[in-house]
């Protein structure tokens, strides 16, 4: 069983009915329907990208050095990062002297093609997964953010998601340290028709965790989605965490989990790459969900940081509802960005 195969419909007869109540009923688009949200929700970030770039071209013609460093600096002030704007402002160099001439009018489609091969190549950089589990054995998902991106949130979305898809899903609510967190966790388990387990307030996350993977095993579930404290006070801490939490899953589960998602705040701009690193030294990251880009002009920090750690992007969030958590396209995505409509 992959990841991808998680979200198609189960056809099992007899498999219990998913509930479809107003939080969980329309829990995917149709394909227009999902260009458009996606569209709509990274406007603030192409309007604000597009109206510097039309600033920094105002009244030139051709990309000359001067066009080029006015690129750079609205790249970087996009939150696109220096190290990924550096690599697309050499790219476009290399184009313009190997082209010899290169009008202004040119440059959103230069642009647009070397920011989509460069998300290209950090997807393709990265293990697929394409995992195939031991029949009966539940996909194992941690998902590791700091407080406040939507960590607890998308996991709710993602388990409405799956139960839509006919999934048997089971929620661990390893974040003992705060009462929030787990009471909104059991509402969007509730909502979604999934099956959490809790311990006390204060209660070691990894027993937690434990718990939650035997009880998913004897229940036969398909999924279990770990959610973990948001804390980066002691990095050494938090890395000593949640390599005690992957161990003991590991002792129910061989290879679990079998993916770490962390989640970021899109509207954070360089924090989000901040968290990113922080994350990725204490515990091995595998892929990435970045919520909150409908409420920022700041959606650059999606190419950069995709590009400076080499992750995938397996969500963005672009909207409150559960149908705006949608699957990272890649394509889509420059499309959106660019305003180029699906051909």
């Amino acid at each position: 069983m992959g990841f991808f195969d998680l979200f198609r419909k189960k056809q099992d007869k007899g498999s219990d009915p998913v509930p479809q109540g107003p939080e969980t009923a329309g829990t995917d688009l149709r394909p227009e329907q999902r260009r458009e949200e996606l569209t709509a929700g990274l406007e603030r970030t192409k309007s604000g990208l597009f109206s510097k770039l039309a600033r920094a071209v105002a009244g030139r013609s051709t990309v000359d050095a001067e066009v080029l460093d006015e690129l750079e600096e609205v790249l970087i002030t996009s939150d696109v990062g220096v190290e990924t704007t550096v690599k697309i402002i050499r790219r476009i160099e290399e184009r313009v002297a190997r082209d010899k001439y290169m009008s202004t009018a040119e440059l959103n489609g230069i642009l647009r093609e070397e920011i989509a091969a460069l998300l290209e190549e950090s997807d393709a950089s990265v293990q697929d997964f394409g995992l195939e589990l031991p029949e009966g054995t539940p996909y194992v998902l941690m998902v590791v953010g700091v407080n406040g991106v939507g960590k607890t949130t998308t996991i709710g979305k993602l388990a409405a998601k799956l139960t839509a898809a006919g999934r048997k899903v089971y929620i661990g609510a390893a974040d003992t340290f705060r009462a929030a967190a787990i009471d909104q966790l059991a509402v969007w388990a509730e909502r979604a028709g999934a099956t959490m387990i809790r311990q006390e307030m204060g209660s070691d996350p990894a027993s937690v965790a434990y718990d939650t993977l035997k009880s998913a095993v004897a229940n036969h579930a398909d999924v279990v989605l770990i959610d973990t404290a948001g804390r980066l006070h002691n990095k050494v801490g938090l890395m000593n965490e949640l390599t005690k939490i992957r161990n003991v899953m590991a002792k129910v589960i061989p290879g679990a989990p079998h993916e770490v998602m962390l989640v970021l705040d899109g509207s954070t701009g360089q924090n989000a790459f901040e968290q990113a690193r922080q994350f990725t030294q204490a515990t091995q990251v595998t892929s990435l969900t970045i919520t909150k880009l409908d409420g920022t002009a700041k959606g650059g920090v999606v190419i950069g940081i995709s590009d400076q750690f080499h992750i995938p992007v397996r969500y963005i969030g672009v909207g409150e509802r559960i149908d705006q958590l949608q699957m990272f396209d890649r394509r889509e995505f420059v499309d959106a960005l660019f305003g180029v409509g699906k051909k």
